[in-house]
């Protein structure tokens, strides 16, 4: 049978530190038939490079260091305990994307289905060793990784735990990425080298693409999700609006049923067809 496609709404920080636009974007994923809605956690203190905290910085909200808009963005215990709240209530699943130990820890406390690790801190071996040992199922990125890097990270994922549940996305990092360099065809490459789900995270301004990515067996499907592309901050241009997600799921799903098991044979609406054309 078939194996369905895991659909992924990558909300990330596009909800600009408000909670209504987070629950905007949670009902939208809910309605266009996401699986999971997924965040990113920060500790600011621990992310931001020094010598970058106190650099001064134009945003929506006035100007200020980098550190102050980096708090500014980020959702706190509180916060993060309405959207799992929110989320029940929806019937969708929630995760983030860890980017220190510190919110590795955080995000322990909830019930999330896995533990993201994006493609900047795909050579973070502490953080991946980390993760692996909640028990939760782990989901790399590769986006600007080489294939030892790729081995490094699988290799730390067996070390602590030889039965740990992982997969691994195909990604190229460029915000969008052109399509020229989409290179869908590593998927499959993926899927031979390393013997374990592999899906796509995509972030290029089209949708076919990704829904193409089905074609080469990705069974995981992620992608930036928008309430509007004109909004403030650095991942909005590639996200998908609201229109375009309903339109992917929909395209995502439709082409995973069309595909079928390979299997040449004479179907039963045909079978009538046959009965009456064939002499």
């Amino acid at each position: 049978m078939k194996k369905e496609i895991y659909i992924i709404a990558e909300i990330g920080i596009n909800h600009n530190g408000d909670m209504s636009i987070a629950k905007k974007l949670i009902d939208i994923a809910k309605v266009a038939g996401c699986d999971v809605v997924k965040f990113q956690k920060r500790n600011p203190d621990v992310c931001v490079p020094e010598h970058q905290k106190t650099i001064m910085r134009d945003t929506p909200w006035g100007r200020m260091t980098y550190l102050d808009y980096k708090y500014k963005v980020e959702f706190n215990q509180n916060q993060y305990d309405e959207i799992d709240i929110y989320c029940k209530e929806k019937d969708i699943k929630w995760s983030a994307s860890p980017w220190d130990l510190d919110s590795l820890d955080f995000l322990n406390q909830y019930d999330i289905p896995f533990i993201k690790i994006p493609s900047a801190l795909l050579t973070d071996l502490e953080l991946i060793k980390e993760s692996v040992k909640t028990g939760k199922k782990i989901i790399i990125s590769t986006g600007m990784s080489t294939i030892e890097e790729i081995d490094n990270a699988v290799d730390t994922i067996k070390k602590v735990n030889t039965e740990a549940k992982y997969a691994i996305l195909h990604c190229n990092s460029t915000y969008p990425a052109p399509n020229d360099e989409l290179n869908l065809n590593c998927i499959k490459t993926l899927k031979d080298k390393y013997n374990c789900e592999v899906g796509y995270s995509g972030h290029e301004f089209g949708l076919t693409t990704t829904i193409a990515s089905v074609c080469l067996g990705a069974t995981i499907i992620e992608r930036h999700i928008t309430l509007d592309r004109t909004m403030w901050g650095t991942d909005q241009m590639c996200s998908v609006e609201p229109q375009g997600l309903i339109k992917l799921v929909r395209g995502i799903k439709e082409l995973n049923k069309a595909l079928g098991d390979g299997k040449k044979i004479v179907t039963e609406t045909e079978k009538p067809i046959r009965e009456k054309l064939r002499k």
